[in-house]
C-alpha cells in the first residue's frame, strides 16, 4: 500500500495527490491529455474543412467511440486477468503510434475519408482498453480506498483543465501551423505517460480467476442485478445519447450559426472544458458518496437546460454560457457516476464495472453523435439539438422520481464496502 507523505500539506480536495505513485500518474497524464484534446479539434475541423459534411463528422466521432461500446465489456474481463501496468505502457505506445500516422499522412497530403475512418476506429480500439486499464489502476495507485473517489475526481479534473485549455491552443495551431503537426504533438505527449507510469512501484492490483466467460458473467450480473449501479448506467447512457452529441455538431455550430473560424470553435470547445472543469473542482470537494449522488441528478437537468439555450441563441456570448453549463452538467454525471460505480464496486469486479461504465460513457456517445450529424443533414443543427434537449428532459422527470431510492441505495452499498475493506 502507497503511505501519503504530504497529506498534511494538501487541502482535502487534493489528498490524492499525498500519495507519490499518483503524482506520477498524474503529471504524465497532464501532458497525455493535453495532446489528446489538440488532436481531437484539429482531426474535426480537417473533416469539416475537406469535407463540408455534417454527417461525416458524426460518422468519424463514431468510429473513434463505437469500438467502446461493442469491446470495452470484454475488454475489461480480459484487463482483471492480465498485469495492468504493463498492458497500459503498450497501449499508450500504439496509441502514439496511430497519432503519428495520421501526422505522417495528413502531411503528405494522403488524407481522406477512408483514411480518416480507419485511424479513428483504430484510436477507438485502443481507447477500449485504454479507459479501463487507467481507471483500474487509479486505486493502487493511491492504495487508498478512502482516497480513491478525490483521486477519481482530480484525474476527471485533469481531462477537464486539458478540454479548457486544449481546444484554443489548437485553434491556435491551426490558424499558424497545420493539422498534421498538431497530431504530432498528441503523438509526443504520449511518452510522458509512459515515463510516469514506468515510475510507479507498488503492489499490482489482484487479477481475477476463471476463463474469461466465467470473469465477465460475474461482473455482468453484479451490474444487472444491483438497482443502483443499473440505474446510474442508465442515466449515462440517456446523457450520452443526447447532450454529449454537442461536440460533433460544433463546427457546423462554429462555422455556420456564428460566421467563425477554427479559433471559435476552439472557444466553443473551450467554454465547455471550462464548466466540466468547474465540476469536476465540485466533485473534489464532496467527501460523501451520496452527495455525489445528489450532484448527478441535478447534472443531468443543468445539461438538459443548457442545451436547448445553446440550441435556441445566435448571439455568441450565451451561446458561450450555454456551453458551460452543458460542460458542467454532462461532466458532473460522467465524472460522478464513475466516482459512485468505483466506491460502491467489490475491488475484485473493479475492472469490469469501469469497462461497463466506459462502454456506456463513450458507447452511446458514438451512438448519439452518429445519429445527430444524420438528423442535422436534414434538420440543422439547431433543431436536432433542440429535440435532444426535449428527450432528455422527458428522462430528468423519471430520474427525479427514483432519485430518493438512488440516494438510499447508494450510501448502503458504500458503507457495506467500507465496512468489507
Amino acid at each position: 500500500m502507497t503511505k501519503p507523505s504530504r497529506s498534511s500539506r494538501l487541502p482535502a480536495g487534493m489528498r490524492a495527490l499525498a500519495h507519490r505513485n499518483f503524482r506520477l500518474y498524474f503529471a504524465g497524464q497532464a501532458v497525455s491529455i493535453l495532446g489528446s484534446w489538440i488532436q481531437q479539434v484539429a482531426l474535426a475541423w480537417l473533416v469539416y474543412r475537406l469535407t463540408g459534411s455534417a454527417a461525416l463528422l458524426g460518422v468519424t466521432a463514431f468510429c473513434g467511440l463505437i469500438p467502446q461500446l461493442l469491446v470495452g465489456p470484454l475488454a475489461g474481463a480480459w484487463i482483471d486477468k492480465q498485469d495492468k501496468k504493463k498492458w497500459l505502457v503498450g497501449v499508450q505506445a500504439l496509441m502514439a503510434v496511430q497519432a503519428f500516422v495520421l501526422a505522417g499522412l495528413t502531411w503528405a497530403d494522403w488524407i481522406g475519408t477512408p483514411f480518416i475512418v480507419l485511424m479513428a476506429l483504430v484510436l477507438g480500439t485502443l481507447s477500449s482498453f485504454d479507459a479501463p486499464l487507467r481507471q483500474s489502476l487509479i486505486g493502487s495507485f493511491v492504495g487508498s480506498r478512502d482516497d480513491l473517489p478525490n483521486a477519481l475526481a482530480l484525474n476527471a479534473m485533469l481531462f477537464n483543465a486539458g478540454r479548457f485549455v486544449g481546444p484554443p491552443i489548437a485553434g491556435l495551431l491551426l490558424g499558424t501551423t497545420s493539422e498534421a503537426f498538431c497530431f504530432a504533438i498528441n503523438g509526443f505527449s504520449f511518452l510522458a505517460l509512459i515515463a510516469g507510469i514506468l515510475l510507479v512501484h507498488g503492489t499490482p492490483p489482484p487479477r481475477a480467476k476463471g476463463s474469461m466467460g466465467e470473469v465477465f458473467k460475474e461482473g455482468l450480473q453484479y451490474a444487472w442485478q444491483t438497482w443502483s449501479v443499473r440505474t446510474l448506467i442508465l442515466t449515462l447512457i440517456a446523457l450520452n445519447l443526447t447532450a454529449s452529441t454537442y461536440a460533433v455538431l460544433l463546427p457546423v455550430f462554429a462555422r455556420d450559426v456564428f460566421a467563425g473560424d477554427a479559433t471559435t470553435l476552439g472557444w466553443l470547445w473551450g467554454a465547455a472544458g471550462c464548466g466540466a472543469f468547474l465540476s469536476t473542482i465540485y466533485l473534489a470537494t464532496r467527501k460523501a458518496v451520496p452527495a455525489v449522488v445528489s450532484a448527478i441528478v441535478a447534472g443531468v437537468a443543468i445539461s438538459m437546460v443548457s442545451m436547448l439555450a445553446f440550441a435556441m441563441t445566435t448571439w455568441l456570448p450565451l451561446a458561450l454560457a450555454g456551453m458551460i453549463g452543458l460542460g458542467f452538467g454532462i461532466s458532473v454525471c460522467n465524472v460522478g457516476i464513475n466516482m459512485v460505480l468505483q466506491s460502491i464496486a467489490p475491488e475484485t469486479l473493479r475492472g469490469r464495472i469501469v469497462s461497463f461504465f466506459t462502454s456506456a460513457r463513450f458507447g452511446f456517445d458514438a451512438l448519439g453523435g452518429l445519429l445527430a450529424g444524420f438528423v442535422a443533414s436534414w434538420l440543422g443543427a439547431g433543431h436536432t439539438l433542440l429535440v435532444e434537449g426535449g428527450a432528455l428532459l422527458l428522462f430528468v422527470v423519471f430520474l427525479f422520481t427514483r432519485r430518493q431510492r438512488l440516494l438510499a441505495q447508494v450510501a448502503e452499498a458504500h458503507g457495506d464496502s467500507s465496512h468489507g475493506h
